[in-house]
């Protein structure tokens, strides 16, 4: 009997020993192993406070200030110490209506009664001079400073871009944002993000069971400082934007200026514009959805993302390939009776002569290049056509044509050169490869689509006879060096002994008989291209590239305007005129005339139909007569060539 009692009594004995054990060891593990209560139990009592940088500052080539910060505040509110206020007295200082404040009050009561939210955000500067100073009137509120950018030269908005509230998807691929941080969404704010920014600091701060500030946590031990964003010089003239901006108003188009000898981007105009302060500030959304709606379509950057066809200002790479593949010397003679004819096909021109290659050039000679184009493609050393017709694009590509040249603008498209893949399936269709078909290549129409930017960096090429750096927006980072790509040469396929007597026929266009003599600057030797884009939408596009001095280039630019007709109307005044502006810092007195035409000329503005004029049928004289043309071409018709299912637009005129 004994023994059993002893036996209960150990029993019972062990099951509480092991269930102490078992406590102990909870305990043990709690206190000591799984430090998550430990972190919540400091967050409980400590508020991370986190104090953002002032983004860097951006500057042009010459020094002037383009973006700096100015400060603005964000309104939390506590709402465990609210107390009865004077809503009206707030509203009218935050500027916000009784609505939204009520709405925005219930939101932080909903995410937590004792930590603080943000109800307003981005107060300027002028409102929260007021509000501080009665604040006291307002408890359980207080405000945490940040930064807004500010544009005060108002320009090259689609260059520097704007800074807006990172989305979900920007804080999952970069852990470095949090909800409510602000990034650089387009431009210069975006590709150079991580430059700007700086890094954010952070305080942390004791608080008590009612969220009320105590003091620094552990004196500050955890506490980091926040560094400034790096400053940046870009590349850009600001005078020389703006003068292009002034050029462009009325417009719709680009114009984007290179320095040849760096890559570097001395203009990058895309119009319509607009006032980059429009996209700062608590009415950013209200302004972004007034440009986004506009029919003109001011946020899209022409400049990058439109793809036009090069037109004429194409027929120097068909000549340099011709050159190059031996097929055509500075001597090969093409006749030109009004156009080039193939049976039913017709091709127009303006002309009744025979050009050499220089005068073909100065006076964009149509069918000169169509007969040049063919002897490409039907050159005996090839087996077929199709591999001709590789061969030919393997060398338009090696001028950035087809490609990103992976400039620092964010939002680069490629243009379009058709492979010979994509021909064979909506042209040939498994028959004979054939010349004819794929003529309108040899104008730079058909298929052809190239971005203005991409048109800026052909004239470089061609102005360094024969190579290009890399297009590039940025010249100085502070601390940094910007990177190595954009300081290496990118050679053509073409040899540069090809070069000279192109040159030589770009000259020839600014002088008397040439296509844009009205152009021609005054003791400046300017080597250009005018071209016109065909649009099926409307009048043709007013196309014209250039660089200048001829010999020692320090401008290349590209001037699109869009259904400004002909090259010689718009585009190509307006390329002498930045040139001219930008080498001589002045327009000259002779040329006052042709700049004010330019900047009163109008092409957005709705027009009531009229009879056509008889001016419209002008023609370009020839270099024989001492008059000057005033387009670069006449429009003759368009001719539909059928391929099947597919109808392409012939564009006969430059």
């Amino acid at each position: 009997m004994v023994d059993s009692n002893a036996k209960r009594t150990y029993l019972i004995a062990a099951i509480f020993l092991v269930v102490a054990v078992m406590y102990l060891i909870r305990l043990f593990t709690l206190q000591v192993v799984d430090t998550s209560y430990k972190l919540s139990a400091t967050n409980n009592v400590v508020r991370r406070i986190v104090n953002y940088p002032a983004r860097g500052l951006v500057y042009d080539r010459k020094g002037t200030l383009l973006v700096y910060n100015q400060a603005a505040y964000d309104v939390l509110v506590t709402p465990r110490e609210l107390q009865p206020f004077d809503t009206l007295n707030f509203c009218n200082i935050t500027g916000v209506t009784k609505e939204e404040l009520k709405e925005q009050l219930q939101k932080a009561k909903d995410y937590s009664y004792f930590k603080p939210s943000v109800i307003i955000k981005q107060l300027s500067a002028q409102r929260y001079a007021i509000l501080q100073e009665q604040l006291y009137k307002f408890s359980g509120f207080f405000v945490q400073t940040r930064t807004l950018r500010e544009y005060p030269q108002k320009i090259a908005s689609h260059v520097l871009g704007y800074v807006g509230e990172v989305n979900q998807q920007m804080i999952k691929k970069d852990p470095y944002y949090e909800t409510g941080d602000y990034a650089g969404i387009t431009g210069l704010e975006k590709s150079y993000e991580k430059e700007l920014r700086g890094k954010k600091g952070v305080n942390y701060l004791m608080v008590d069971v009612h969220n009320r500030i105590k003091g620094s946590f552990q004196n500050g031990r955890y506490d980091t400082t926040a560094v400034i964003g790096e400053n940046v010089v870009t590349s850009l003239d600001a005078d020389l934007q703006r003068y292009g901006e002034k050029l462009m108003q009325g417009k719709a188009g680009s114009i984007v200026a290179i320095e040849p000898s760096t890559g570097e981007v001395l203009t990058l105009v895309s119009s319509p514009t607009y006032d980059p302060n429009l996209l700062v500030g608590r009415d950013r959304g209200e302004h972004y959805l007034a440009l986004a709606r506009d029919t003109l379509n001011p946020l899209f950057n022409r400049a990058l993302m439109a793809q036009y066809p090069p037109g004429s200002t194409f027929k120097m790479v068909n000549a340099l390939i011709g050159l190059q593949e031996g097929v055509l010397t500075p001597y090969t003679r093409y006749a030109c009776h009004y156009g080039y004819t193939v049976g039913n096909y017709h091709m127009g021109c303006h002309h009744d002569t025979v050009f050499t290659l220089s005068g073909s050039i100065a006076e964009s000679c149509n069918a000169y290049y169509a007969q040049e184009f063919r002897s490409i493609l039907e050159n005996p050393k090839y087996p077929d056509v199709r591999q001709a017709y590789d061969t030919w694009r393997k060398y338009v590509m090696s001028f950035g044509f087809g490609r990103t040249l992976g400039t620092d603008f964010p939002n680069e498209l490629k243009g379009f050169v058709p492979s010979s893949n994509f021909y064979e399936k909506y042209v040939f269709k498994g028959s004979r490869w054939r010349a004819l078909p794929i003529i309108s290549l040899a104008i730079g129409q058909g298929e052809l689509g190239i971005t203005p930017l991409q048109l800026a960096n052909y004239a470089a090429t061609l102005a360094n006879r024969g190579y290009y750096y890399i297009p590039h927006i940025v010249k100085k980072i502070q601390n940094e060096n910007i990177p190595t790509r954009f300081t290496e040469r990118h050679y053509t396929d073409i040899d540069t002994t090809q070069f000279p007597k192109i040159i030589e026929g770009m000259e020839e266009v600014l002088k008397p008989g040439g296509t844009a003599a009205m152009s021609r600057i005054p003791g400046i030797t300017m080597c250009g291209k005018t071209g016109t884009a065909q649009n099926p939408h409307g009048a043709d596009h007013s196309v014209f590239m250039a660089f200048a001095p001829a010999d020692h280039p320090k401008i290349a630019i590209s001037v699109y305007v869009e259904n400004g007709v002909w090259g010689a109307r718009y585009a190509a005044p307006i390329a002498s005129l930045m040139i001219e502006k930008y080498l001589t810092d002045s327009i000259s007195s002779g040329r006052k005339w042709l700049e004010k035409r330019m900047m009163e000329a109008n092409l957005l503005e709705p027009k009531k139909p009229k009879k056509k004029a008889p001016a419209e049928t002008e023609t370009t004289v020839s270099s024989t007569t001492n008059k000057t043309p005033e387009r670069d071409t006449v429009p003759p018709k368009e001719i539909a060539v059928k391929r099947d299912s597919l109808v392409i637009q012939e564009d006969t005129i430059n």
